[in-house]
């Protein structure tokens, strides 16, 4: 079944009470316009808070030519898509890029190949588990001027907890898994 982003909206309006269910984001409506001014907001807040596994990208980038203004760094600009800079390379070691304004600044040479958070803009790309947690924000956010009153936002902000905390157990929030430093204690031990 197609996601859409019109069904997004819809289920941010079932949680907040509202009889109203909207055909388009662009229709001439009040819960249609307030959808409308916060879904990108919301959606990319939300990509960028934690490391969902369909929105992680990969990118070889070259570097632009400037180096920094001070210091001897190459300065790589940053995909139309970035959201976040993802801080470990394959092995879980952490880089020594830098990441100022649209560019990645680093000691490295081209082409830099970097992990990021990419705006997923389709919701059919989605993790059901993100399309939720999203919907929960969304009607959080939105609470006071959909509905007149704040008394939902505490409800509202419990289930999005409760949504993160599931996406977290399942794993569409991925974490890779911690490798932990060599000890020669330890390791005299083994």
């Amino acid at each position: 079944m197609a996601v859409s982003e019109v069904s997004i909206a819809n289920a941010a309006l079932q949680k907040l009470g509202s009889p109203t269910r909207l055909e388009s984001l662009s229709q001439d409506h009040p819960n249609a316009r307030t959808m409308n001014a916060a879904f990108a907001r919301v959606r990319d807040t939300e990509l960028r808070r934690y490391t969902w596994g369909f929105a992680i990208a990969r990118a070889s980038i070259a570097a632009d030519g400037d180096q920094t203004e001070w210091g001897e760094h190459n300065r790589y600009s940053l995909p139309n898509d970035f959201l976040r800079l993802l801080r470990d390379d394959e092995t879980g070691q952490q880089t020594d890029w830098r990441q100022e304004g649209l560019f990645v600044v680093s000691d490295d040479d081209s082409p830099l190949e970097i992990r990021y958070i990419a705006q997923i803009t389709d919701p059919n790309s989605m993790d059901s588990l993100f399309r939720e947690a999203f919907a929960c924000k969304l009607a959080h956010d939105t609470c006071k001027e959909v509905t007149g009153s704040t008394d939902l936002k505490d409800s509202l902000k419990a289930d999005y907890k409760e949504a993160i905390a599931e996406a977290k157990r399942v794993g569409a929030v991925e974490k890779p898994a911690e490798e932990f430093p060599e000890d020669s204690w330890v390791n005299a031990r083994l």
